[in-house]
């Protein structure tokens, strides 16, 4: 017998750390596109990524990690990876993905593709195009 759902039916929230609130909503709002919901300063810049709130939460110090925290499903992964270098955006390329095309864009065993990118605070971000 399958547990009760004690979350299956509520929303999911993200989270990503900045230092530079400035600089984070400059990058979430004007380059990639998300609609400030609220400026809760000093707390957090409140953002809706298509019906999911993304808090970017001020923080003093952290050290970004080195995988990914936040990721985009994407329908046409060389189209947005296409428009987000237009708008300055430079993708990553990982030691052991050789196979990585032109554009940085990783093919995965299972079929989808990934691009890794970086926010102005040095959080990995994602694109992925499933199969």
């Amino acid at each position: 017998m399958a547990p009760e759902s004690i979350l299956g039916g509520s929303q999911v929230m993200a989270f990503a750390p900045t230092t530079d609130p400035a600089k984070a909503r400059a990058f979430y709002e004007g380059v990639l596109g998300l609609h400030l919901v609220a400026d809760e300063k000093p707390f957090a810049l409140v953002f809706d990524a298509n019906g999911i709130m993304l808090r970017v939460t001020t923080v003093h110090e952290f050290k970004p990690q080195q995988f990914t925290i936040l990721g985009w499903r994407v329908v046409d992964i060389e189209a947005t990876v296409d428009r987000l270098v237009a708008a300055g955006v430079k993708f990553l390329r990982f030691t052991g993905m050789n196979d990585a095309d032109p554009r940085g864009i990783w093919s995965a065993p299972g079929g989808a593709r990934i691009a890794w990118f970086k926010d102005p605070d040095g959080n990995v971000l994602s694109l992925t195009e499933f199969a």
